[in-house]
């Protein structure tokens, strides 16, 4: 883990976030890009050049004030730590600067979202991981010192899930994490006999890793969604993470089918991190 964004709007829940990839940083020597979005109105944006130039500035010398103060910080000592400030309106953006930067994880502060909020507008957390193609570990609190040692992985063992599979059983390994991979069976077309799931998982881990040796680490568990098959598991586990992985659907498709990756972002307890598929 050389290289991780932190996306950071000076709040609590950025600093969860810091201190989350500090903790991870620290393990390899890596370094965190703390990243300011600059949301300069649409007045401002439209003002003439010159004037438009003056309060970008102005708004700019205010962020690396703020940053100064945000990063002084005890568990921060020993990391290296690059400020970087950016004239963007919207965080989808977040992974144009991942992919400029080439960084392995970006780490997000989220207080979640419900009700019409969530439908209509969402969270910049949720535009995150719809958009970015590494890893977005999300978090909610403060992090233990010994960060996280359980990790279960929910997919749904499809053959577009080999990649997120592969390059999240790659890092947990890296990070020493021990992994329950999860089967969630539910109502409807996705319902399976115990049979069939147990030939779908085989034939998964066949294809990803060649073998069986992961096939001990898989449980079955059967719910009305996912979302609240996988809930239910890391609640009565020693779950420290939630991993899955995550189409980045947009538009009138997100809206009709959802995102069970972005609705376990808003509403786990639990750390969240997303692969995508």
């Amino acid at each position: 883990m050389k290289k991780i964004i932190v996306p950071v709007d000076f709040s609590e829940h950025s600093e969860y976030a810091l201190e989350a990839a500090a903790l991870l940083v620290k393990k390899n020597g890596g370094e965190i890009l703390a990243l300011h979005m600059l949301e300069l109105s649409d007045a401002v944006l439209t003002q003439a050049d010159s004037e438009q130039d003056m309060k970008a500035v102005f708004y700019l010398k205010l962020a690396e004030k703020k940053f100064e103060e945000f990063l002084d910080k005890p568990y921060l000592q020993d990391v290296t730590v690059t400020p970087i400030v950016k004239h963007f309106k919207v965080f989808s953006e977040v992974n144009d600067v991942a992919l400029e930067h080439s960084v392995d994880m970006i780490v997000m502060g989220s207080h979640g979202a419900s009700g019409f909020s969530e439908m209509f507008v969402g969270s910049n957390t949720e535009k995150v991981v719809r958009n970015a193609t590494v890893p977005v570990l999300v978090v909610k609190d403060h992090l233990p010192k010994q960060m996280f040692e359980n990790v279960v992985f929910a997919c749904d063992f499809s053959e577009e899930s080999v990649k997120a599979y592969i390059n999240a059983t790659a890092l947990f390994n890296e990070l020493n994490l021990d992994i329950h991979l999860l089967y969630v069976n539910v109502p409807g077309e996705r319902f399976r006999s115990s049979e069939e799931m147990r030939h779908k998982v085989s034939q998964f881990l066949q294809t990803a890793d060649g073998n069986l040796d992961n096939l001990d680490k898989v449980r079955y568990v059967s719910d009305y969604t996912v979302e609240k098959g996988v809930l239910s598991y890391a609640a009565n586990t020693k779950t420290d993470l939630i991993a899955v992985s995550t189409h980045g659907r947009k538009g009138i498709a997100h809206f009709f089918e959802g995102s069970i990756s972005e609705d376990l972002a808003n509403h786990s307890k639990f750390p969240v991190i997303t692969f995508k598929l």
